[in-house]
């Protein structure tokens, strides 16, 4: 069956080109100069796609994408913007556009949006239908369901999308789960863990280098970004940048194009962008840690992962799946949690989140008798749990227990290694109370995870 595009510009120059280009693709075409004639045709017929140009004689295009949504919410639409006209392309991804390209329109590049925009059918039936993927978000509860449905929308999109939420949350498994349920699909997913990466090594990593650019440089490398192409770059952690490198990356974002060190050429990408971090984004802009720039760039669509005790419901289904996981890769059958065990598991504030409820029942699964998990073999003491405002904390819930620690002595040696023993206990202390989670300690210790990498190799922990 042939799809239809319809495209509306003022200039017939532009719809001329726009419609010879697409008929070349097997698309075929309607053509509106204004706003008022595409509400005609978009009532008379149904399309496959919409391009528009974002300025038009009696309006602004963002009506029109407002529109879309709202009437014909599975036609994908993309906007044709003015050279240097970013902040108006990012409010029409806001309001729900598809993608933008900016005049003068490259034909390659506008040949590789239409494809993206006409995979978008079959994508999306198999977004909402599937719930046996590799990547399934568990739960049934109101929060997961929510997020199940923006994740199905912003899927549609390739609109940069910030993932917030807690440590152990889930933030990449919704990251792999839009670019499963997009267009991109079957290109490329990299993920990449921006505070593991050394400073010094940054930029090669995400924009690869040339053969003899720079000492050590013994073979052409290929960066991040490259390696994405036709893709998703899932950029983990991502508040660990530092400004200079950030700087970089947002013209890689805006320009859509990266220059390997030591080459004298830019190479076109087509790569979709998706960050996520533990920490609070806007305050680390507003302490100067993170460009603010950046920020708006990154964070045209914010998508919110809650964490496991906004979701206390769905633990008992969490830990069916973790035990069944845990059965097939012994060869055993799936241990079973008693009644008291699962209680305690349901009371407990899982600052670890969802990461911490599958290294508890792992831990649980080794040590349990008849293969039933007792409340004694989760290993957990009680702990606080968040009190209402101007009420008594009560302790219901459970959390390991702790390595002791103390100060060191300072009997002797010199005063360099009395503090150098008191900052190792307290690192150790962190890991323990956050079962050796690297990120969630540097995050209660007021550190970077690239600190805390530096330090936990300076100290020999493991």
């Amino acid at each position: 069956m042939t799809q239809t595009a319809l495209i509306i510009d003022d200039e017939p120059a532009i719809l001329e080109l726009l419609a010879i280009t697409l008929l070349r693709m097997g698309i075929d075409t309607r053509q509106a100069n204004s706003l008022a004639s595409a509400y005609q045709l978009l009532s008379e017929q149904a399309f496959d796609l919409c391009l528009t140009d974002m300025h038009l004689p009696d309006g602004s295009s963002l009506e029109l994408v407002a529109h879309i949504q709202q009437a014909h919410p599975n036609t994908p639409i993309a906007v044709i913007t003015a050279f240097g006209s970013i902040d108006t392309a990012i409010e029409a991804l806001k309001l729900g556009a598809f993608d933008f390209v900016s005049k003068p329109v490259e034909l390659p590049r506008l040949r590789d949006m239409v494809k993206q925009a006409l995979k978008l059918q079959n994508n999306t039936e198999e977004a909402v239908d599937s719930k046996n993927t590799t990547t399934e978000l568990l739960g049934q509860s109101s929060s997961i369901h929510k997020l199940r449905g923006q994740i199905s929308k912003v899927a549609r999109s390739q609109a940069p999308v910030y993932i917030s939420g807690e440590s152990g949350s889930g933030k990449e498994l919704v990251a792999r789960m839009i670019h499963q349920f997009s267009p991109r699909a079957d290109a490329p997913f990299v993920p990449v863990n921006c505070g593991a990466i050394p400073t010094e090594l940054m930029e090669s990593e995400f924009f690869g280098h040339k053969k003899g650019s720079f000492t050590g440089a013994v073979t052409d490398k290929t960066g991040l970004f490259q390696s994405a192409q036709g893709g998703t770059l899932f950029l983990d952690e991502v508040a660990d940048l530092p400004l200079h490198m950030q700087v970089k990356l947002l013209r890689t974002i805006q320009e859509k194009t990266v220059r390997p060190i030591g080459s004298q050429h830019e190479e076109a990408l087509d790569v979709r962008i998706l960050s996520a971090t533990h920490k609070d984004l806007a305050k680390e802009v507003k302490n100067g840690n993170f460009r603010q720039d950046m920020f708006y760039r990154i964070n045209v669509i914010e998508i919110n992962v809650p964490s496991l005790r906004e979701r206390q419901e769905d633990i008992a289904l969490l830990a069916d799946f973790f035990l069944e996981k845990l059965g097939q890769a012994n060869g055993t059958s799936a241990a079973q949690l008693s009644p008291a065990a699962l209680t305690t598991l349901q009371n407990y504030t899982f600052p670890g989140n969802v990461r911490e409820l599958e290294n508890t029942l792992e831990r649980a699964y080794t040590l349990c008798e008849n293969n039933v998990i007792d409340s004694d073999d989760l290993q957990l003491r009680p702990t606080e749990v968040a009190a209402p405002p101007n009420t008594t904390t009560e302790t219901t819930a459970t959390a390991p227990a702790p390595v002791t620690t103390s100060a060191p002595s300072h009997d002797s040696g010199s005063l360099d290694n009395y503090l150098e023993e008191i900052e190792k206990q307290a690192i150790l202390k962190a890991l323990e109370e956050t079962r050796w989670n690297r990120t969630a300690a540097a995050e209660k210790l007021g550190i970077s995870f690239r600190q805390i990498r530096h330090r936990l190799k300076k100290f020999g922990i493991e």
